[in-house]
């Protein structure tokens, strides 16, 4: 493996304290280290320590990540969305290439971020976002686990919390379901239009998906396939399950 240190390209990890459905999230302990500094770590093995940032709104988490020798980013406290604070840091720092990893996802293969960085260096009028195949353990109907329906070409359709895409004849049932992976590449454009909209699209609004408010925007996204076996934190029963997997793979 090679570690992208290109100064175009940095890694956006978006972390809010007030989270609605597990409020302190990004400071919640896995095998004694706080979460977000796992997901820092990870991103640092796919640009370099100097090219991720924390965009947050927190003073307790702006102390954790900077204590541990990372970059942080205040912003507002009136983000609609982890996209829009995004968009809001983004114009602190200058790069032509902003990846935004989500700082619930400690699993996530360092790889599959620099992936990400390729392909929207080969397709800059693409948003590009992740997606991998749900396990046999996930339940498709679970609204904590956003579904992507994906073209043939490759580029989303649309993303629910419901089991998509749906089917009238059982014999047509989906075999398996793809789950988004929370890894996306923007350009510093794409943020300020994403942001400029100024409100939450009906889609967006619905389904709690913020990627969505790209549909309003006319714009395309790329969905690539990422390794298996990324497990978020949604909410707090979710911890064990995560604590479990990082074992297994020998971290901590």
């Amino acid at each position: 493996m090679i570690m992208t240190s290109d100064p175009r390209s940095c890694i956006l990890i978006p972390a809010r304290f007030a989270s609605s459905r597990y409020p302190g999230k990004p400071l919640v302990p896995l095998l004694g280290k706080p979460m977000i500094l796992w997901v820092a770590e990870l991103a640092a093995r796919a640009v370099g320590q100097a090219h991720v940032h924390v965009a947050t709104d927190d003073e307790q988490i702006r102390d954790t990540v900077e204590g541990a020798g990372f970059s942080a980013l205040m912003t507002g406290s009136g983000a609609l969305t982890g996209t829009d604070r995004l968009a809001e840091a983004a114009r602190q720092i200058d790069y032509d290439i902003y990846i935004n990893l989500q700082g619930d996802e400690p699993l996530v293969d360092p790889e599959d971020i620099r992936r990400c960085i390729a392909l929207k260096s080969q397709h800059p009028d693409c948003i590009i976002n992740g997606f991998t195949w749900l396990g046999e353990d996930e339940d498709p109907s679970s609204v904590n686990i956003p579904k992507v329906i994906t073209n043939e070409a490759g580029f989303m359709v649309y993303m629910s919390r419901q089991a998509v895409p749906g089917f009238k004849d059982p014999a047509e049932a989906p075999r398996r379901y793809k789950k988004q992976v929370c890894i996306y590449g923007f350009s510093r454009a794409e943020l300020d239009a994403f942001a400029d909209f100024g409100r939450k699209g009906a889609l967006e609004r619905h389904e709690d998906i913020e990627i969505l408010r790209f549909l309003e925007l006319d714009r395309r996204v790329m969905m690539y396939e990422c390794s298996p076996g990324s497990l978020a934190v949604d909410v707090e029963e979710d911890v064990a399950a995560v604590e479990a997997e990082m074992r297994r793979r020998g971290l901590g």
